[in-house]
Order: structure tokens, then C-alpha cells, then sequence
């Protein structure tokens, strides 16, 4: 075991060998020194960090186990709402609001003996695919700081990736935990839409909204996961079901799966993404698993499925940013002209372009032409996705068609930044799970993904194919082929 994992940090911590406020000063420490570049975090709270630390070290010497997570840091997307610490969704429309209560997650995390050490950057209000449209700067890569992170959990993905903390949540509404965890090298999940609750995420589109983990290896990842999942009523989309046990079922191979390759997902892929899917899949059979090719058609209609529901989902749920109760206030001589001053100062350009194709999508004469198709779309994908499990217990494909790309270089092209979730999108409509696998680097020497996707609740088959590509060296095998 890493012992700079969560599971060897949480194993030392409950056993006396590590204290955690000792861990918490080393993550704290390492932010200080090198987040100046990166700009992972939005805000470190390093003194209730500090103070939460100390209660868990005081639990382990009354004899106590503060949980799975003890003396753990842990990064949260600052589209999270946490007691007592700033929460803005990376816009200057609730720059500075510090929230009432914790979300959910949060609360889980706490009772495991977790330490929330900050709030990560993001793309405003989870709107892209770089992390460059946060109202607060842009994030860096730690492999490259002169690309993206990718988004829009790019804050999470990257405060894993530099080794600031073990663990971080982001959030995946078509791609934002899978995407950048491809571009930075990282293990990066999203659930089973309901397996985690959302309550106290700020919504960007509701009914594809995900909380998931991110982590540099698998079994941190599904442990994190382990953690935050379980019904929650607060949440009325919350599945009534217990968190999932995968941690002991990882090394149970793949042996007998029945494997897909998405071949329309290959498609316009970077040939060193393509070679390195088809090398895992490789890697698969090699362990035992039956891989083949498959086409999935209608996935190819999944990108403008995404682009009318999403921003429509949008354009209702940050309707609540008028000024009146709270974030950002602009006065003005009447409601209505308070209304739009603030939405015109406190929204940025990618969050005001979404909000316009929303309204644009449901407004009278055009929600049957584009919304309401959208939704026929979206229920295609989902038949067609139950017609291939059918036949295969997993799919594979490339988490993002492109490595890490250079800042600024599709911030002024909407649709060249939309195609970047290519990949991605089909699992959202679906409300399946599916996940992120580092798996070698190109020849520039930058992370490259490998996407597992799997049925309704298959988290635990996918995690275990996902512990099968963790251990293989896929620069090696294909330096030997």
C-alpha cells in the first residue's frame, strides 16, 4: 500500500502511528508552497482544518475510531456547500456567501473522520470543460501547467494530481469528474445517478448531476465513494438503498466478463487515445475478459441531446440568482432592473450563453422542436445503452478524444470546448456509472484515459476491471508491441 494513500494515511492515523494534525500541516504546508502556480484552491481552511484534526487525534486517545477516513484531507468542489466556509460556485454571483449547512457528502465525510482542507476551483457553476471560466482564474495542470486541467472539476482533479491531498469530490453533469481525471492523470468517478445524495450541491442541471470521487489509485477512489454513497431523504432522487461494498471484491479479476470497445467513441480520437483503449482492452482479455467491438449508434446524437437539456435544466435553476436573498446585489431603481444589473455583473459569458439556450430551448414554439426531441434522444440512449448490457457486462472507450490541451486555445470556440465530452455525455443521460482509469501517456509525455462504463449499480465490476488496468504498464506492452 502507497503510504501517501488515504488508506495508509486513515490505517496510520487510527493506529497512533501518525497524527492528524500532523497530516493535516503536511497538506496544508504543500498547498502553501505549490498551489501559487496551479490555482487548485479557492479557499484553504486551514484553521477549522486544524481544529477538526485535533478532534479526531482526541477520539484515538480516548480509544475511539473516528472512522474509515481518519485524519484524511480531503479537497471539495466549491459547487459544495460547507457550514462556515465560503461556497461560490466559482462566480462572482455568490462571491463571499458562507453557507448555513453542510451538504450531505460533506456530513459523511466528517463521520469517517475526514478533514475538509478547502474548496477547489471550478468552471462557474460546473459550465465547461477547463476550468477557464471560473470568475476567479484559471487552474493549471500539474503536468503541463501551460494546458488545461480540463473541467469542470478541474480544481479537484488537479489538488489530487500535484499530491496536495489524497482525495477530492467533484461533481460530473456530462464529464466533469471523467474528463479532467483523464487530463491529469487521475482515478475519477462518476456513481449510479441516486447512489450519492446531491442535497447541498448547487445545482447546475438536475436530473444528470453527480457527486463523485476522485483519488490517485482505485481502492482510495471506491472507498471514497464507499463513504459518501447510501440513501439520503433530504434527496428525493436518492435511491433506497445502503452504500455499496467494492473495496473487498477489487482483486477479483476480470475473469468471464463479457467486454465492449464503443467503437463510435473511438471515433476522432487522438490516434495515442485510441491506441492506448485498444491496448487496455488488450489487457482485459489478456486477464481473462471476452473483448470485442461494438457500435452503439444513437450515441452519436448524445452531444446536442446534452446541449438542449442541460442548459435547459440551467436556465430554471439559477433563475434563484435575482439578488433578493442572497450573493451578489446590484441596486437599482426597480426589482426588475435589480433583477438583470445583478445577473449582467454576477454571471460570466459560458454561464449567460448556457442560460440563453435553455430559455431559448423551452420557450413557446420551440420546446417541441428542440427540448422535448432532446428528451426522445435521451431515452434512445438509455434503450440502446439496455440493449448493450445485455450482451456485455462493461464497456470501454476513451474517457476524453484528446489529451491535455493548451490554455486559451478553445476558450473563444464553444463547440471545439463541447466536443471535449464527447465521450463522456452518454453516461449522464443514461444515469449510469462509469469511470476514469489513468493509463499511460502519449508521446508528449501527457496523461491519457481510459473510460469504464457499466450498467445501473455496476460500480463494483467496474471498479474491478478499473484494478486491472491500474496495475498493468501500458507505456511498457506497448513499447513491446
Amino acid at each position: 500500500m502507497d503510504d501517501s494513500s488515504a488508506l495508509a494515511i486513515s490505517q496510520k492515523v487510527r493506529s497512533g502511528e501518525l497524527k492528524a494534525v500532523e497530516v493535516v500541516e503536511e497538506a496544508i504546508s504543500r498547498i502553501d508552497k505549490g498551489d501559487a502556480l496551479f490555482h487548485a484552491f479557492l479557499h484553504v481552511s486551514s484553521e477549522l482544518a486544524l481544529e477538526r484534526a485535533a478532534v479526531v487525534d482526541e477520539q484515538i486517545a480516548r480509544g475511539e475510531d473516528p472512522g474509515r477516513l481518519a485524519g484524511v484531507p480531503v479537497a471539495l468542489k466549491d459547487n459544495l456547500c460547507t457550514k462556515g466556509i465560503p461556497t461560490t460556485a466559482a462566480s462572482v454571483i455568490l462571491d463571499g456567501w458562507v453557507p448555513p449547512y453542510d451538504a450531505t457528502v460533506v456530513s459523511r465525510l466528517k463521520e469517517a473522520g475526514a478533514v475538509v482542507i478547502g474548496k477547489t476551483n471550478m468552471d462557474e457553476f460546473a459550465m465547461g470543460s477547463s476550468t477557464e471560466n471560473s470568475a476567479f482564474g484559471i487552474t493549471r495542470n500539474p503536468r503541463d501547467p501551460n494546458r488545461v486541467p480540463g473541467g469542470s472539476s478541474g480544481g479537484s482533479a488537479v489538488a489530487v494530481a500535484a499530491s496536495f491531498v489524497p482525495l477530492a469530490l467533484g461533481s460530473d453533469t456530462g464529464g466533469s469528474i471523467r474528463q479532467p481525471a483523464a487530463l491529469c492523470g487521475v482515478v475519477g468517478i462518476k456513481p449510479t445517478y441516486g447512489l450519492v445524495s446531491r442535497y447541498g450541491l448547487i445545482a447546475f442541471a438536475s436530473s444528470l448531476d453527480q457527486i463523485g470521487p476522485f483519488a490517485a489509485t482505485v481502492a482510495d477512489a471506491v472507498t471514497l465513494l464507499e463513504v459518501i454513497a447510501g440513501h439520503d431523504s433530504r434527496d428525493s432522487t436518492s435511491l433506497d438503498r445502503p452504500a455499496p461494498s467494492i473495496l473487498g471484491r477489487l482483486d477479483e479479476g476480470v475473469n468471464g466478463l463479457r467486454v465492449g470497445v464503443v467503437s463510435e467513441l473511438l471515433e476522432g480520437a487522438d490516434p495515442a487515445v485510441v491506441a492506448k483503449v485498444r491496448l487496455a482492452a488488450d489487457v482485459l482479455a489478456n486477464a481473462g475478459a471476452s473483448v470485442e467491438e461494438t457500435s452503439i449508434p444513437v450515441l452519436s446524437y448524445s452531444l446536442p441531446a446534452y446541449y438542449l437539456l442541460a442548459p435547459a435544466e440551467a436556465s430554471s435553476n439559477l433563475a434563484r440568482y435575482d439578488g433578493v436573498r442572497y450573493g451578489l446585489r446590484v441596486d437599482a431603481p426597480d426589482v426588475e432592473s435589480m433583477n438583470s444589473k445583478t445577473r449582467e455583473k454576477g454571471f460570466g459569458p459560458e454561464v449567460k450563453r448556457r442560460i440563453m439556450l435553455g430559455t431559448y430551448a423551452l420557450s413557446a414554439g420551440y420546446y417541441d422542436a428542440f427540448y422535448a426531441q432532446a428528451q426522445k434522444v435521451r431515452t434512445l440512449v438509455i434503450n440502446s445503452f439496455s440493449a448493450a448490457y445485455e450482451n456485455y457486462d462493461l464497456l470501454l472507450s476513451p474517457t476524453s478524444p484528446t489529451t491535455a490541451f493548451p490554455l486559451g486555445s478553445k476558450i473563444a470556440d464553444p463547440l471545439s470546448m463541447y466536443l471535449s465530452d464527447i465521450c463522456t455525455i452518454p453516461s449522464n443521460l443514461a444515469g449510469h456509472p462509469a469511470m476514469n482509469v489513468p493509463f499511460g501517456t502519449d508521446g508528449d509525455g501527457l496523461p491519457v484515459g481510459v473510460q469504464i462504463m457499466a450498467p445501473a449499480l455496476g460500480e463494483e465490476v467496474m471498479a474491478r476491471a478499473a484494478a486491472v488496468l491500474e496495475t498493468a504498464e501500458p507505456n511498457l506492452l506497448e513499447n513491446k508491441g
